[in-house]
């Protein structure tokens, strides 16, 4: 079997992280199954997030580790990760302590694109 193979096929667990050190994470509501919000994780992140059961991230504006809900209380419980194919992408099914997105929105994604404008949506 390949490393490639290995990776995609088998059952041990090699996040990929890229050239910066950071993988991509989506945060999905483990009930509705709406996308919360995306962010991005390092090494530690992964770790800490792992080990407390509450979503932990790499901020690039701040260079730092952060967990989700540090200032708002509104944490997100990990239930659940999914690791996609290549193992450079996580989707964390999760139980948000509040609403997700920094502006009070439960969601980060509460705009559609239409044409060039955007519209609020409430789902």
């Amino acid at each position: 079997m390949t490393e490639t193979d290995d990776r995609e096929q088998g059952t041990t667990f090699q996040p990929r992280f890229d050239a910066t050190g950071l993988m991509t994470a989506v945060a999905v509501d483990a009930e509705s199954r709406e996308i919360l919000m995306l962010a991005h994780m390092d090494a530690e992140a992964l770790a800490k997030t792992r080990e407390t059961g509450l979503a932990h991230f790499h901020s690039r504006s701040r260079g730092r580790l952060w967990m989700k809900g540090e200032s708002s209380g509104h944490v997100l419980k990990v239930e659940e990760i999914r690791v996609d194919c290549d193992q450079d992408a996580l989707v964390m099914l999760v139980r948000p302590a509040g609403p997700a997105c920094h502006t009070g929105a439960v969601s980060c994604f509460y705009r559609k694109l239409d044409g060039d404008r955007l519209i609020r949506i409430d789902n």
